[in-house]
């Protein structure tokens, strides 16, 4: 990998391509720590150094923000309305025939798409902003923290709507910077820019294991957490880059006077084919309950029972629920993804058909067999790897939005993998050497 930056940064191209993605993100940074009007910054970072290690409902939120939300800056909201339109939109063009037919007509379609996810996103920023504003006045975003109620001196509607219309904005630059990167850098953009942002907390994280612990001042602990990272990296390379190969063979064809087809090659199917969505869509699922338990007053028995076994992480309840939840929304983000029906009819079309298998039904039965088969080893990897900071690191001090487990290590390696291959890949159309030298 270290090879392919020095060599990346040798070609004149390239190097303008990643010094311009290095510009975006130091500009990115720069505007996760300018406050936003109308907030008291020393107040916020009184309850900042007071506040524990989780963060609970918006720590899922405030590690996509690279640490933005809970300082209340410009780009307090970050990438998460963006995400989260992205899965809307992503879910809907199943369910509305409107947009499955702009998914079939390429280029012109998936820019239309991509029109409705901009819009999508704006909405959200300003639905989430006010949520946000509102949670800041109130003092419930630092619930133990004395001067909670102190963040926002004036509460007048004015200061209140410019604070919102601020974080939209904010998002919509986010969203901005995300696309010139896709356009202009290496990459893609909105990865680039998650990347980073959960980047930003490692330092901070990694300190504050050594900080709590007592072996060796720190250090031991220190150790056993990075040597546990590592690990999980490893596991999480391994698992996605593993995928079945099924063969498929064309059929040779003659047209005219010239033979078409009869080549082999094979539809990849990954063993986690649904990535990191489940943990978003399980993560967010329980997080609904916990926060109108929240906001809602008085002492009622089901809010107590809500705050005692699923607003703690740590609590039994919320493990077993988090975890099949996980596995539901992986066959269930796996089945609304990928068709098999469409992918057999696509291959009878054009004269494929996998060995052994007959073309049109049976293939597409044969291919819903497989991927069944291997979505279950995918689903309990990820639960497994979701669950292993509550577990296992749980004695250091870490929360489940520890930078090495979870959300963030498996959006981590799937980027720094998917940004490697790229420049990769345009290396090898610039210095192609051929078989003749």
């Amino acid at each position: 990998m270290l090879t392919a930056f020095a060599r990346a940064f040798k070609t004149p191209d390239l190097r303008k391509k990643l010094l311009f993605t290095l510009g975006i993100i130091v500009i990115y940074r720069i505007g996760t720590h300018i406050p936003i009007p109308g907030v008291d910054y020393r107040a916020v970072q009184v309850c900042i150094d007071q506040a524990s290690t989780n963060q609970g409902l918006f720590g899922l939120v405030n590690m996509f923000s690279g640490g933005a939300l809970l300082q209340i800056t410009i780009f307090a909201l970050g990438i998460m309305p963006y995400i989260t339109a992205s899965i809307i939109l992503q879910l809907l063009t199943v369910v509305i025939p409107r947009l499955e037919a702009l998914k079939k007509e390429g280029q012109a379609g998936t820019a239309k798409i991509t029109q409705y996810t901009r819009y999508l996103t704006v909405a959200l920023a300003i639905l989430q902003g006010t949520g946000l504003v509102a949670t800041a006045r109130s003092g419930s975003l630092f619930p133990n923290c004395q001067v909670a109620g102190q963040i926002v001196p004036d509460r007048s509607i004015f200061t209140t709507v410019v604070m919102v219309i601020t974080m939209t904005a904010g998002t919509a630059t986010v969203m901005w910077l995300g696309e010139l990167i896709t356009d202009r850098g290496i990459g893609n953009g909105m990865s680039i820019l998650m990347f980073i942002s959960i980047a930003a907390t490692f330092p901070s994280a990694l300190w504050a294991i050594k900080q709590q612990g007592s072996l060796a001042d720190g250090w031991i602990e220190f150790g056993t957490v990075v040597a546990v990272g590592l690990v999980m990296i490893g596991l999480v390379v391994f698992v996605e880059q593993a995928q079945r190969r099924i063969p498929v063979q064309y059929a040779k064809r003659m047209i005219g006077r010239r033979s078409y087809g009869g080549t082999s090659t094979y539809i990849p199917l990954k063993v986690n084919q649904a990535g990191i969505i489940p943990v978003i869509f399980a993560s967010s699922l329980l997080y609904i309950p916990a926060l109108i338990a929240q906001f809602s007053g008085g002492n009622a028995d089901w809010k107590v029972w809500i705050e005692k076994n699923l607003a703690q992480t740590d609590a039994p309840m919320h493990i077993v629920l988090y975890f099949f939840l996980i596995i539901f929304f992986a066959f269930f983000y796996v089945a609304i993804s990928f068709n098999p029906e469409e992918v057999a009819d696509n291959m009878k079309k054009y004269g494929g058909f996998i060995p052994g298998i007959r073309a049109g039904r049976p293939t597409a039965e044969y291919l819903s067999y497989v991927l069944n088969r291997i979505t279950w080893p995918g689903s309990l990897y990820l639960g497994l790897i979701a669950l292993v900071p509550t577990m296992a690191l749980a004695g250091f001090g870490a929360n489940q939005n520890f930078p090495f487990g979870g959300t963030s290590i498996l959006i981590i390696v799937g980027v720094g993998l998917e940004t490697v291959k790229q420049i990769e890949s345009q290396l090898q159309q610039r210095n192609y050497e051929g078989f003749l030298r």
